[in-house]
């Protein structure tokens, strides 16, 4: 089921609308639905330089995130559930915290912001924290500012290219800025679990 022949949809930069949404606990549960993603990350900010493949299980009660180098050797793997968050590296050492930021930070040099990623890589804001959105003349997200992020989508899948969730439209290329960190995004494959 790879999608690598799907139809694209290039996002227009032109600004139609901003909102900005408020937390809402109770919307939670509604956009955290499970999905698998294959795909490429960059990495740039002062101290760091990382590209490579990702590899990412989401369901409502975990998160399995797997970094690869460019030639498919692991370089770390990230678990998330209700206890807490721990990182191994490619020496299999694991190292425990509480939070996938500061652990990340610590130990990659780098921030991955997984709680609010699990909504941007759907073109979504978290419902946890205040948000303001930015959509085009077809209703789709361009940017969301979201916790110190901002994060820029320049590509869709057509609504027909993902197969196994063909109600929703899912970005396909997009960008996390916060102060000199930048994380780039690319999807190559994703399916709902």
């Amino acid at each position: 089921m790879l999608v690598g022949c799907a139809a694209l949809t290039t996002q227009t930069t032109q600004v139609v609308r901003t909102v900005v949404f408020e937390p809402s606990i109770e919307s939670d549960t509604a956009i955290t639905n499970g999905f698998e993603l294959l795909g490429r990350v960059s990495v740039r900010n002062a101290q760091q330089r990382f590209s490579g493949n990702v590899h990412w299980q989401h369901t409502k009660h975990e998160d399995t995130v797997l970094l690869l180098s460019p030639l498919g050797q692991a370089v770390a793997e990230i678990f998330r559930n209700h206890d807490g968050v721990s990182l191994t590296t490619s020496k299999q050492e694991t190292f425990y915290a509480g939070n996938v930021e500061d652990l990340t930070a610590e130990l990659l040099g780098w921030r991955l912001p997984l709680n609010g990623l699990r909504y941007w890589v759907q073109g979504k804001h978290s419902p946890l924290s205040r948000a303001s959105v930015d959509y085009d003349s077809e209703d789709r997200v361009i940017a969301i500012r979201q916790d110190g992020w901002e994060i820029m989508f320049t590509q869709y899948f057509s609504a027909d290219a993902v197969l196994s969730d063909r109600s929703a439209v899912r970005p396909r290329i997009f960008e996390l800025r916060i102060e000199d960190l930048t994380i780039r995004m690319v999807v190559d494959q994703w399916n709902k679990v």
